[in-house]
């Protein structure tokens, strides 16, 4: 479809101006070096994520390989300090580590600070690194998170002069307990020039690293891209003072990918396998995000953070177990209909079923009824024909079917990936797919990238639009310096369990809300 075909063919003009592309100096916007550059350096601040009632995940990375040692406490003095000796940061990771912090008391403010040491010789330590987390509660009490996706996008990286990626700067101001990133966490597949022309005729000035100047296929390539991202002082701020529960979506890798693709009609790729591609985007995502490895020790993407008696966040993995991407048509499930897949279809169902929380949110790095294409063929579960459930719809009816049969109340989805904010209710009696219950789902984004939209609804599943961010009359591809950067926030109050969820602008400037009255019989 247009939206998507426009972000596509701008990633690849943007590609052909690599070879005229100027490397600006880490320095320039990276944490200042040491007045002793001998010793160790934290290169990309602190983080912390995936956050459970007795701690998280601690997440830094070192300049060089060297050990990971922490201190945390309650006090933001670091009185009555816990001390951990954490993992080594070793080259095979990119001298990543990150750590789960265990033992400490639910709904607790920990502040932790990070230093590395060298293995061998003086055994030089770093200067210290601070942030703060949240524990999740284990009792009921208020709850307030923020979302959204598509950081660094459609060539448009950090730009100094206009404050680099100031909406992480606003979401921070609203105290987040934590942040829910819906995907699209860097575009490795949009080289960033050095200068875009915008159509005011001013020029947007990137800051460009020589690991972000082609499309990337290698696996360090993959994690410049990640690096980039944590130049950026907004995003370092944020992460030191905000958990982020991250999940992936398609630009990681590639635009539009699904497994066993080849690009043979993409000139800018050499590697040409794209599940190949996909396992070094992979293993990058996850050494720079602080996720947790689940207790089989297999890293699925797809897992659920329970955060106290009023919410369940059930995190989607839309990427790594879909078919090929095609004319989504076929009337019977199968292999060629996998969005979900089997296994994690599965895994929805009997989590949604097992959930006591008043409120369970899925977390999906795509929308449900947005039709969002590929060419000819379709890349969402949505097909554009306004009828029955046919190719991936049909995991979702089933999906649907299953929610009404067990009653499960109080569901809600938040995504990204489209590039601008809306609201949907998906109303049974004005679908053509009837059985289910009516449910809501909030779509945000982009954070830090070209803006979009609006796409085209399908009414499988009878979505109403209560809210969009942008019109039809919007140009493609509008740059963040026009303001069209937007978040969510979603506030749950203790005494009485209502829902609140607001879209937001970069300038902080509320756009729409709606309170949701949990059900009774939940």
């Amino acid at each position: 479809m247009r939206e998507r075909t426009n972000r596509r063919d701008s990633i690849k003009r943007l590609a052909g101006l690599g070879a005229g592309y100027f490397v600006a100096p880490l320095t320039t916007y990276a944490q200042e070096a040491p007045t002793d550059s001998s010793r160790p350096l934290i290169t990309s601040g602190v983080a912390s994520g995936d956050v459970t009632s007795d701690g998280g995940i601690l997440w830094s990375r070192c300049d060089r390989p060297a050990r990971m040692l922490i201190e945390v406490s309650t006090s933001r003095q670091f009185d009555d300090v816990k001390r951990i000796v954490g993992p080594d940061a070793m080259s095979s990771k990119d001298c990543t580590a990150k750590v789960r912090l265990r033992g400490f008391a639910p709904g607790t403010r920990l502040h932790y600070r990070v230093r590395f040491e060298e293995f061998a010789g003086r055994r030089r330590r770093s200067e210290w690194a601070e942030g703060s987390m949240l524990t999740a509660p284990q009792t009921s009490k208020d709850v307030t998170f923020v979302w959204s996706g598509d950081t660094a996008g459609q060539g448009f990286g950090i730009d100094p002069d206009r404050g680099g990626m100031r909406t992480y700067q606003t979401m921070l101001d609203h105290k987040p307990d934590f942040m829910v990133h819906s995907g699209d966490a860097c575009y490795a597949d949009g080289p960033f020039p050095s200068r875009i022309e915008l159509d005011d005729g001013s020029i947007w000035s990137n800051i460009v690293t020589e690991g972000t100047s082609k499309v990337a296929e290698s696996l360090e390539e993959f994690r410049a891209n990640h690096r980039y991202n944590l130049m950026d002082r907004h995003v370092r701020r944020f992460n030191a003072e905000t958990p982020v529960i991250a999940q992936w979506d398609d630009h990681e890798t590639v635009n539009n990918w699904y497994p066993g693709e080849f690009l043979n009609g993409d000139d800018r790729y050499r590697t040409k396998s794209v599940s190949m591609l996909a396992a070094r985007a992979k293993q990058a995502f996850l050494e720079y995000s602080p996720i947790r490895t689940v207790a089989d020790g297999r890293q699925r993407l797809h897992r659920v953070v329970n955060y106290g008696p009023m919410l369940d966040l059930f995190f989607l993995d839309l990427r790594s177990f879909r078919g090929r991407n095609s004319t989504n048509r076929q009337s019977e499930l199968g292999d060629a209909t996998q969005f979900l897949g089997r296994h994690q279809l599965s895994w929805l169902k009997s989590g949604l079923k097992q959930s006591k929380a008043t409120w369970k949110v899925i977390c999906s790095d795509m929308p449900i009824g947005l039709v969002v294409g590929d060419g000819n063929h379709f890349e969402n579960a949505a097909n554009g024909d306004d009828g029955p459930p046919l190719g991936r719809e049909l995991e979702l009816a089933s999906l649907f079917q299953f929610v009404k049969q067990e009653q499960i109340q109080n569901l809600v989805w938040i995504t990204a990936d489209v590039h601008y904010a809306a609201s949907h209710y998906y109303d049974p009696n004005l679908a053509s797919f009837k059985d289910f219950l009516p449910f809501w789902e909030f779509v945000s984004g982009p954070l830090h990238a070209g803006t979009f939209g609006p796409n085209k609804l399908d009414n499988t599943f009878g979505p109403q639009v209560k809210f969009t961010s942008v019109t039809s009359e919007l140009k493609p591809n509008r740059p963040p310096s026009e303001g069209l950067q937007f978040f969510g926030k979603v506030r749950i109050e203790k005494e009485t369990q209502v829902m609140t969820v607001e879209h937001y602008n970069r300038n902080g400037n509320k756009l729409w809300g709606v309170e949701l009255e949990p059900s009774a019989s939940a």
